[in-house]
């Protein structure tokens, strides 16, 4: 069931549910997520097992503001303030220190905790909703400080950023809050903040070039890690293989895309009567085969984010075996589109 997000009947429905345990979908400005009260170990499983995802593999919990982060964290460094001072609300989460005793199965057994504090106004909304006394006397008046919220979608597979691609992945009983195309379209920026410095798990809309500025230190990149004591934490969005369509994708330069075309002109034309292969490029492509599919991706990184999971989810819904994909650019701005598409293309 779709709810418009901006009801305030619907943000007091969807409060009731996350109260009782339930599940449902939520708008953020990063991607839709499937959210539960993120200290409900009972609602959390439910995440685990809706999703497919493996219950060591932690969530990220969503707070309203700065002032939730204490009932979950142990410890903040001052470089973290920082950087919450500067981006939130908004697309970064920061890896802390856990609290004993708070949020473990969100946490995925771990001692740290993922938080971010969404700036979607449907999702804070929500939020404060929850922070508040509940209407109905059966359910608990303990306070709901967080909702673990991971993308919408099966585990692995292609992130959703509308209501309905969270409908098609669980179905017309899930209560979902509409809150309209998401603004930013890929997952948030995580930084690890448990080791004394920053660590980039996993680029985003703020970059890594943003956070340094904003805390004054170097953010080490994961494979810089040999210097550092002990492994990083488990974070969301960071295996190998993740945000698959199903169609096999690759990724290629323009001048390949281009060879491979003129080769498939001569080999797969009339071999069936649509598309078998779609193909996403900035530059400007030809071919005089029926069964390949051309469609320009945005020349912009901000934009060609937005757009990019709802595009491989129409290119799959076109039936293609394959999409072959221009390799974005290797500057700063398209790290977040170019770490999705090389996790896609090694699924």
């Amino acid at each position: 069931m779709i709810l418009d997000g901006f009801s305030a009947t619907a943000i007091a429905s969807a409060a009731q549910v996350i109260r009782a345990g339930g599940l449902l979908g939520l708008p953020t400005e990063t991607v839709y997520g499937l959210a539960a009260d993120a200290e409900n170990d009972a609602a959390v499983a439910q995440i685990f097992i809706a999703k497919g995802r493996p219950a060591n593999h932690p969530l990220i919990v969503h707070v309203v503001d700065a002032g939730s982060v204490a009932h979950f964290a142990a410890s903040v460094p001052d470089f973290a303030k920082a950087l919450i001072d500067a981006f939130w609300p908004g697309p970064l989460t920061l890896i802390l220190p856990r609290r004993d005793g708070v949020a473990g199965a969100a946490a995925g057994g771990q001692n740290s905790i993922g938080l971010r504090c969404p700036s979607h106004p449907v999702a804070q909304a929500l939020l404060q909703a929850c922070l508040q006394a509940p209407l109905s006397s059966t359910l608990s008046p303990q306070k709901v400080w967080g909702i673990a919220a991971p993308s919408a979608n099966q585990f692995g597979r292609v992130s959703p950023t509308t209501a309905r691609h969270v409908q098609g992945e669980f179905g017309a009983d899930l209560l979902i809050l509409d809150g309209g195309p998401c603004a930013v379209g890929i997952e948030s920026t995580i930084i690890d903040c448990t080791r004394g410095v920053p660590v980039l798990l996993r680029p985003g809309a703020v970059s890594r070039e943003q956070v340094q500025v904003a805390c004054g230190l170097k953010v080490l990149l994961k494979d810089e890690l040999v210097s550092l004591d002990a492994p990083a934490p488990r974070a969301s969005g960071t295996l190998e293989s993740h945000y698959a369509p199903n169609a096999k994708v690759r990724l290629m330069d323009a001048p390949a895309l281009q060879t491979a075309l003129n080769l498939l002109s001569h080999e797969i034309d009339g071999a069936s009567t649509g598309p078998t292969i779609a193909v996403y490029s900035r530059a400007c492509l030809s071919t005089y085969s029926s069964q390949v599919l051309l469609k320009r991706m945005p020349a912009d990184a901000t934009t060609a984010a937005q757009q990019l999971f709802a595009v491989l989810r129409e290119l799959d819904a076109q039936g293609v075996d394959l999409i072959w994909i221009e390799t974005p650019p290797d500057t700063p701005e398209w790290d977040g589109v170019r770490d999705r598409l090389q996790r896609a293309s090694a699924a």
